[in-house]
Formats: C-alpha cells, sequence, structure tokens
C-alpha cells in the first residue's frame, strides 16, 4: 500500500457529497435495506468511495441478511483496518480503508466459512467496479 490519503474534511465532504461524508468520515451507518449494494449481485471489485482502493471481490459476498452488504474476506490482507469500537454500549471491530481512513464498518465473527467472518459495510463506502471481475 503507498502513502497514505490526507486531504481536508472540507475536500472530503466536497468529493464525497454529504451521505458519503457522513458515512465514512463521521462513522455513520445507513439504514438497511437501502443502500446500492445490499442485493447487488453483479461481478467485480468493491472499492473505496474515498480513495478508489480494492477491499473486497463479488466471489467473497453472500447475504447475510441484515440489509447491508457483507463479505465474508478482504481482497488481500492490509488494505482494510481494524479498530476496538465501544460505541452504543457494544464491543465491536470497525474496519476502515487503510489508505485514506474512510469508515466502512464492522467486523463479526459470525459469516460464512471458509472465514467464519462477515465484513458487514455500507454500500456508500463502496464503488462497484464491474470491469475488475478477477
Amino acid at each position: 500500500m503507498t502513502d497514505k490519503v490526507e486531504k481536508s474534511e472540507a475536500e472530503w465532504r466536497r468529493e464525497l457529497g454529504e451521505e458519503r461524508y457522513h458515512v465514512c468520515r463521521e462513522k455513520g451507518t445507513e439504514p438497511a435495506f437501502t443502500g446500492a449494494y445490499w442485493d447487488c449481485h453483479e461481478a467485480g471489485v468493491y472499492r473505496c468511495a474515498g480513495c478508489g482502493s480494492e477491499l473486497f471481490r463479488s466471489q467473497t459476498k453472500f447475504d447475510s441478511g441484515t440489509g447491508w452488504p457483507s463479505f465474508w474476506d478482504v481482497i488481500e490482507q492490509g488494505r482494510v483496518a481494524r479498530h476496538e469500537d465501544l460505541s452504543y454500549g457494544m464491543r465491536r471491530i470497525e474496519v476502515s480503508c487503510a489508505h485514506c481512513g474512510a469508515h466502512l464498518g464492522h467486523l463479526f465473527p459470525d459469516g460464512p466459512a471458509p472465514t467464519g467472518q462477515r465484513y458487514c459495510i455500507n454500500s456508500l463506502s463502496l464503488r462497484l467496479d464491474k470491469e475488475n471481475t478477477d
């Protein structure tokens, strides 16, 4: 991974728009069953909406029944950072883009084989690259 992306909050707000900014920079959450990718079955690579970094492959996406896009693995170790999140009286693992710091969602230990993990991700944090289907 190359150097970290550094921009002012004004630059992020201008580039992302209000909804994406709220999720990616203020750690917001889009309502369940409303995002563009929760029920998407198209092939491709899911990239970070903030910087374009490749994060997840469509082959690792599964229907978790939660209303958010869910993946059982990342495209490559080191692309997604993990942080302890103690908000809302819970202990969770927040995941963010390792390249630009955009909030993606959370990681839970209730996913399918082979990893048993569920990366529960906001659609607003992602952009589907349908051209890249490797």
